[in-house]
Formats: structure tokens, sequence, C-alpha cells
């Protein structure tokens, strides 16, 4: 093999001891599927491209055999933890579904290399890993379509996964390769390794700031990563206080989970914490960076607009929070780090949401306590969004949007 070929390789085996010891970390943490999932990533990377390179002291048929024996084990083991990662195991029933088809495709693919010549089985092996490494991109793009967090970057990582399957493969069965094919080939399976380890990272930090949240509640303020009770009192007195005494408009928008509390009857006060959690998760990733976001109540939020130049703009992220809360979560009623991943229950919030567009000259408390009203309100509403009709001098249903426009009345 060409030495800069053995450079390019030594940079990937490098990437892979790297992330083991990462995931030797995150087991001492007690986060033992992020860490398990790490591992057998680059353990079965780092095997499947060593089989592929030629560098077990086996020959001819009986190199063939393993290689292509190594393929299919390889693609299925990865193909889980990937499904893993992204969340796709964690109901029973899928779970149970999506392990049976891959161990059944994997059995399939290797009855079937032995009924041909090792070579024939080799390059058979190479498309069953490109097979199912195709077959799982076409999960990601789905998930990252719906909004996965973590969608586009499965897909990316499993492009760079097939790029790399597609150049071992070239190189088991053409052993001559010359080094470009070796150089592109180990650079596509470092990419695949680090993708994949950012999926994980961005997974087990989620994992332990969770832990954190579920064992000191709402008190403990990164249940929500926002201001806190008091000083979300103190957003609001800075948003509406104005030294030179002029008039500026204000968007509010209060939101109230109605089932919160029946969820905490039901499955307790960790179930309670992670719903809470997961709401105020969703808020931060809609919503603009120049919204004040705080905390409402046990139960609620109010995002707060500077110099709002027209209702619309309030109505329209109101209607992106709705649409955004009313995603099924599924919970975990379990306070113990190495459980948070498993769904015990589904539930979907049931938020009012009430949107007021007002004045500075307005006395902050009457603003606030008019929105929070008015959230309350909606939740009697199949809309789920209550606003202020001036003309009535009632809160009412917010109007549909009619011709891109959104008709809320300013209080």
């Amino acid at each position: 093999m060409d030495k800069v070929a053995v450079g390019f390789w030594g940079a990937f085996y490098g990437m892979a001891t790297l992330m083991l010891v990462l995931s030797l970390a995150a087991y001492l943490r007690l986060h033992k599927r992020v860490a398990i999932a790490a591992a057998l990533t680059s353990l079965f990377s780092a095997a499947f491209s060593i089989v592929h390179l030629g560098w077990l002291p086996l020959q001819g048929a009986l190199e063939a055999r393993l290689l292509s024996h190594v393929a299919v084990v390889t693609a299925v083991v990865l193909a889980l933890m990937l499904m893993s990662t992204l969340g796709m195991l964690r109901q029973t029933a899928v779970a149970r579904r999506a392990i049976a088809s891959l161990l059944g495709a994997g059995a399939l693919f290797l009855v079937a290399g032995w009924l041909l010549e090792p070579r024939h089985a080799v390059a058979l092996s190479s498309i069953a890993a490109f097979s199912i490494g195709a077959v799982m991109l076409v999960f990601a793009a789905r998930g990252a379509v719906r909004g996965d967090r973590a969608g586009w970057s499965a897909v990316a990582g499993i492009l760079f996964m097939l790029l790399a399957i597609a150049g071992l493969g070239w190189i088991a069965l053409y052993r001559q390769a010359p080094w470009p094919v070796h150089a592109v080939t180990a650079v596509a399976g470092i990419a695949y390794l680090g993708v994949i380890a950012g999926v994980l990272w961005g997974r087990y930090s989620y994992l332990l700031e969770l832990a954190e949240v579920m064992a000191h509640g709402p008190s403990y303020d990164p249940v929500t990563r926002m201001r806190s009770h008091s000083e979300t009192g103190q957003m609001v007195g800075d948003m509406f206080f104005r030294q030179d005494g002029g008039e500026r408009r204000i968007g509010v928008i209060a939101i109230c989970i109605a089932n919160l509390y029946a969820l905490e009857n039901l499955h307790g006060r960790a179930a309670f914490n992670h719903a809470l959690f997961v709401c105020a998760s969703r808020l931060r990733r809609c919503v603009p960076q120049n919204v004040e976001m705080g905390r409402l109540g046990e139960d609620g939020f109010l995002l707060l607009l500077r110099s709002v130049p027209d209702q619309e703009r309030v109505a329209q992220l109101a209607r992106l929070i709705r649409e955004r809360l009313r995603r099924p979560v599924a919970l975990s009623t379990s306070r113990d780090p190495a459980g948070l991943e498993h769904a015990h229950t589904a539930w979907v919030a049931e938020a009012g949401i009430g949107v007021l567009t007002t004045s500075t000259q307005v006395r902050p408390s009457q603003a606030i306590s008019t929105a929070r009203a008015m959230a309350r309100t909606a939740w009697s509403y199949g809309s789920r969004l209550a606003c202020y009709d001036e003309e009535a001098g009632q809160i009412t249903e917010m109007p549909r949007e009619e011709h891109g426009q959104l008709a809320v009345q300013p209080a």
C-alpha cells in the first residue's frame, strides 16, 4: 500500500480510537446506551475497514468468506446503532420490528453468500451493506423532513458511510487500488465517525441536562433554561419602561399548558419536569433571537416582542408555537439517568396561547394578566389561540388566516 494511503488510514484509526476513549468516559457517567452506541460504532467501523483492506493474516477463499460475513454483520450493527441514536427504537413495537427486519435481512444475505463463489460473496456483501445504508438514509431523510433535530446530521453521516462502503468494496475486490481511492475512502470514514460522534454528543449532553432537570424540578432554572419567575418580572419591567416617556408597541404572547398537572397526577413529578423541559426546548428552537422569554407560573411561558410593527407578526409567531407544541412527546417517568431514553408514556401538550399587542403606556401587570387570562380562555377554543376583540371588548378566538394576512385586534 502506498505511504500516502497508509497516512490517511492512520488518521481514520486515530479518529476511531478517540471515539472509543470518549465512549468510555460517557460510560463512567452512567449514560451506558450512548457509550455503547459510540463504542460499537467505532469498533465495527474499524473492523470493517481492516478486513476490507486485507490486513488480516488470511488468504484466498477463507479471507473472502470472513470479509463477506464481517461486511453484513457490521452493516446490521451500525444500522441498529444509528436507529438507536436517532431515537427510532424508543417504542417497543417499533424496535422489535426494526431489529427483526435487520436480522432477517442480514441472515438472508449471509445464506445467499454461501451459495456463491467466495469472490462473488464479497461483492454481494458490499451490495448488502450499501443497501442497508441506503434504507437507513431514507429513514433519516424522513426524520429530517419532519423536524428531527439530528436528522440532517444523520443524512450527512450516512452519505459519508455509503461512500466509504463503496470505496472499501472496490479495494476488497481490486487490491491494487490507487492511493486516491484509499484517500477518499478514509476521509469519508473519518467524516462519518465525526458526524456520528457529533450526533451522539448532542444526545449525551441532552441526557446530562435532562438528568439534572428531573432531579431538581422546576425550582432549578435549567428545567427551561429560561428566566426564573423573579427574573421574568424584571424582564417585563425592562420591556415596558422607557426613559424618554415615549410610547412603543409591544407584542405579548402568553402560553399556558392545561394538562401538565394531570400528567403529574398520573405519572409523577419526573414526567411533569420532562414535559416542561421538552416544551421549553421547542420554544427556544422556534422563537427568533430578538424575542424575550421567561416562565409564567408553573405551567406557562411568557414571550415579549419589542417594537412590533403590527399585530400580524405576533399572530404568525403564535401559530408557529402552537404547531411546535402540538407535536407528540415520548416521556420518561424514570429518575434514573440510564433510563431516560426509555419512553414510558406518550403525551401531547394542550397549550392555550393568548396573543396581545399593547403599548408601554399600559401597566405591565395589567398586560401580562390579560394575556394569561387569554391563554387560559384559549383552552376552550379549537384553534387554542385567543386574542382581544376591541370592538366587542372581550376575549375571542383568533380569526383564521385569510389570504396570508392575520386579523388580530390590538388591545
